[in-house]
């Protein structure tokens, strides 16, 4: 059958991926949807989504949540999108494109767009049962199903998608491997100080990295089912699935068949308007194209502007494509890892600057030119100046180089922000939009917002990686303009949370409603309030609760209202609908009573057990009714919340200190306890984290906590602002040689001059950084006083420690707090049927696929009885 309307031109696209949506999109603005048949052969079963965040599938994200099409955008431009139907042959002579289907389409513009595919190496059994390849939401789905009956993984290849699948791996439960070929991880974006600072991450995430051997056999049993994996060093890995992530080749071989011209080692040729050397009615675009400069350009903003190219080719204006930007930023197992320009020194005649911290991962590399010139770098761990940096990239940064890599407090570190790179620095490298074009929609187009200039520019609205500098640019050239910045915390209060503080405090404010009815804007005054200022005021209220006169049980009346999801019920909301308990254990320390108690209450309402890394039990899989049951009984034995769920102090982390260990020089397990009875239930803009090392040793690593402390021989040093995690941040020592009481003092200034002055949920190590001035204006004001309220930090701290109360103890004391504690208010003594979970080695988990699919467990409810009565029958 033959599929054509005769005198309308068509146009053909072949693959419906990233660049071949960006394709469609680019013919639309051009108007050529109008005046063309646009025909679009998809291979695979949905239509195009983001394979960049193809891992996050495993974060929570949906195939739909992925998705890059809009099906009223195709429905509207007439764009006819055959789904599961690829191009099978090309006719070029005739001018034809025939589908699996069947189906024949007549064109007059063909445009290949069909990727890549995954390169598996040819060693023996590479297609046995347990072998997959990381490139497509069905590859995933096949991933998540087999590992289901498996307990290790092994991914081949330690590149971009290869950590990611090993990321993956472990999030679903396996012991996983990275086996790579190359002396370093991810050996195309970094060197090898990027590669070994990466490394050290990625083993402390508990993964095992092999690297500088090669897969020479998959191993396999009797079935014909993975077992193992042969190296080129003569060792075997143990496990039970593959994943090949070792690279990509073009998938040309449509072009190859129909007789364009391909290169030695893959990719269709084309020449700078994306023409196919061989046929000028026939385009190649984004993976499968070998650009006029000889390369493969495997990134999507070297997609992106080929398919703007090849659109404006059709639509007769002038365009070309002559190379692109290859700078990278990802966050790979939580960890930043950059590269942009030349980072690995290819240009003769160039100068290194260098900053490593192993102890926290971080590495960063400039590379400089004898001129000063920035020609590129690489940045691990700490990420945070890529935008500015890459934009700099090619010319004589305005400050010195090394000072561009220390960090911030370090008394070295520069404050270089957007503001300071030339109109023509290219701020979005996805869509090649310069820092001019960005300041000409503020001032030409009267773009007031980041949304508004993603739409007038597309930045932004690729890899988002420049977004935060697209923020910084506009904020700057609305004031440049005389333009007040709205600053405020939400639509509903035009104050910051500072002012909002100060308010509060100032006039002893203590409702919600009363401060929005007060000091909201116009038309919020009288309203509910929104989903941003509701908790960020909540958590104001909670931290000057006795000084202002309102209730310090967060549950309380209007307060109840105000709370994010796992404040509601004083327990950790879990993927299944389940809580989890986290009993506070200050310092770590525990009698052998205690853990029986924590066992008994485990034991018997079926709960997983697990050690934090705080030094405490989380008990998981604890049902909202039986919350209180819980917690009576963790009371009855002395214990209290240990507010996991809550934005305030979590744990502080200790050693043994000199009671017991021959290296001490001070008793940190009982300044650890101490500290944490001081400060427990001290609710703040985010989570606090503590430790004291009783040595420089340093074994608590209270360096990378919010507030930590290491025992010197006169005393305690104290460090503040650090931060593990996604970002990790080494603290900065604001004062040394404490005794008890100097210690005490200084944190409670610190703390309170942290909840008085920083923004919603940001962490003490943002807020350092971000506070003018700095480390040292913090400690002007907490060491020295120079503002003159230290006075008042410390009553107010006085205030939360004399009227603190547990929040457990407060709730099962009181039956009107017990009501809310039921999964069905009509039907109270209903468990939720949804919540269900499977054994798992001797334990449970979450019958997670029976929610996937919308079903209600019912034998999977007694798994932990089954664990229960197996672990009593051996």
């Amino acid at each position: 059958m033959s599929a054509t309307l005769g005198a309308t031109p068509t146009i053909v696209l072949v693959g419906h991926g990233m660049v071949g949506q960006r394709f469609l999109e680019a013919l639309a603005e051009r108007g050529l949807t109008a005046t063309h048949r646009v025909v679009v052969l998809c291979e695979e079963p949905r239509p195009a989504y983001d394979r960049v965040a193809l891992t996050s599938y495993f974060a929570g994200k949906t195939p739909e949540d992925l998705s890059m099409t809009d099906m009223e955008f195709i429905e509207t431009h007439g764009i006819e999108l055959f789904v599961g139907d690829p191009a099978e042959t090309v006719d070029r002579e005739a001018k034809k494109v025939t589908a699996r289907s069947g189906q024949v389409f007549e064109y007059d513009v063909l445009v290949l767009a069909t990727g890549s595919f995954p390169f598996v190496p040819p060693v023996p059994n590479k297609d046995a049962a347990g072998c997959f390849v990381y490139r497509t939401i069905e590859d995933l789905l096949a991933i998540e199903e087999y590992a289901k009956t498996a307990e290790t993984g092994a991914v081949v290849g330690g590149g971009l998608l290869g950590l990611e699948a090993a990321g993956a791996l472990k999030g679903l439960g396996l012991t996983s491997h990275i086996v790579e070929f190359a002396p370093r991880l991810m050996p195309v974006q970094v060197d090898d100080g990027g590669g070994a600072a990466l490394l050290r991450t990625i083993q402390d995430m508990g993964l095992s990295v092999h690297t500088g051997v090669g897969t020479q056999e998959i191993v396999v049993d009797e079935s014909g089912a993975v077992t193992g994996m042969k190296l080129s060093d003569g060792s075997e890995l143990a496990t039970d699935l593959v994943v090949f992530s070792a690279g990509v080749r073009p998938r040309d071989q449509l072009a190859r068949d129909c007789g364009l011209t391909v290169g030695e080692r893959g990719g269709i040729s084309v020449d700078e308007q994306c023409r196919t050397v061989s046929d000028p009615q026939v385009f190649a675009i984004g993976e499968c194209a070998l650009a006029a400069d000889g390369r493969v350009y495997g990134l999507v903003a070297p997609g992106y502007e080929q398919a703007e190219t090849a659109a404006a080719t059709i639509a007769a204006d002038e365009a070309s494509f002559t190379g692109a930007d290859m700078s990278t930023k990802l966050k790979l197992l939580g960890v930043d890892v950059a590269s942009f320009g030349d980072a690995h020194g290819a240009t003769a005649d160039c100068l290194d600057v260098v900053y490593s911290d192993s102890r926290s991962g971080v590495y960063k590399k400039l590379v400089i030119g004898r001129d000063g010139e920035l020609l590129g770098g690489i940045l691990v761990g700490d990420a945070e100046a890529y935008g500015t940096l890459k934009a700099f990239t090619g010319s004589v940064p305005p400050v010195s180089p090394e000072s561009l890599v220390l960090p911030a407090g370090s008394g070295g570190g520069a404050q270089l922000g957007p503001s300071a790179l030339p109109d023509d620095a290219i701020i979005c490298s996805c869509h090649n939009v310069s820092k001019g074009a960005i300041r000409g929609a503020v001032t030409e187009h009267s773009c007031t917002t980041v949304p508004e200039v993603k739409k007038c520019t597309k930045a932004g609205t690729g890899c988002g990686s420049c977004v935060k500098v697209l923020g910084q640019l506009v904020t700057a050239e609305l004031e440049a303009g005389g333009v007040v910045v709205d600053k405020g915390l939400c639509g509903c209060f035009g104050q910051t949370r500072e002012e909002l503080y100060e308010i509060v405090l100032a006039l002893r404010i203590n409702t919600y409603q009363d401060l929005l009815d007060r000091y909201g804007r116009d038309g919020a005054k009288g309203g509910d309030g929104c989903e941003i200022c509701k908790p960020a005021v909540g958590s104001i209220i909670a931290s000057l609760a006795p000084t202002i006169g309102a209730s310090g049980y967060v549950l309380e009346g209007e307060q109840a209202a105000l709370q994010d999801s796992n404040d509601h019920f004083l327990a950790n909301l879990q993927k299944n609908g389940s809580y989890s308990v986290v009993p506070r254990i200050p310092g770590g320390e525990i009698t052998p009573e205690g853990l029986i108690v924590i066992g008994e209450i485990a034991r018997d309402f079926g709960l997983y057990t697990k050690i934090t890394g705080g030094q405490r039990i989380d008990m998981f899989g604890a049902r909202v009714e039986q919350l209180p049951l819980i917690w009576a009984r963790l009371v009855d034995a002395g214990f209290e919340s240990g507010h996991a769920y809550g934005k305030s102090l979590r744990t502080v982390k200790s050693c043994v200190g000199q009671t017991w260990c021959r290296y001490g020089v001070q008793d940190s397990v009982r300044m650890a306890i101490d500290l944490e009875l001081r400060y427990r239930g001290l609710r703040s803009p985010h989570k606090l984290k503590s430790a004291v090392s009783g040595c420089a040793r340093e074994c608590a690593e209270a360096q990378s906590k919010d507030f930590g402390i290491i025992a010197t021989s006169n005393g305690w040093n104290l460090y503040v602002g650090g931060n593990g995690g996604a970002t990790p941040r080494h603290a900065d020592l604001l004062a040394q040689d404490l005794d008890d009481a100097g210690l005490i003092k200084l944190i409670d200034r610190f703390l309170m001059f942290y909840i008085r002055t920083a923004d919603r949920l940001e962490r003490t190590s943002t807020w350092l950084e971000r506070i003018p001035g700095g480390l040292d204006h913090v400690r002007d004001v907490v060491v020295e006083d120079s503002l003159g309220i230290c006075e008042e930090l410390e009553s107010l701290m006085t205030d939360h420690v004399s009227h603190y109360a547990d929040e457990w103890a407060s709730t099962i004391n009181d039956p009107e707090k017990l009501a809310r504690f039921v999964s069905f208010v009509n039907a109270p003594d209903t468990p939720d049927p949804v919540v269900g979970f499977v054994p798992e080695r001797d334990q449970i988990k979450p019958d997670l696929p029976l929610l996937s699919i919308g079903l209600r467990p019912t034998a999977h409810a007694s798994a932990a009885e089954e664990v229960l009565e197996g672990s009593a029958q051996r």
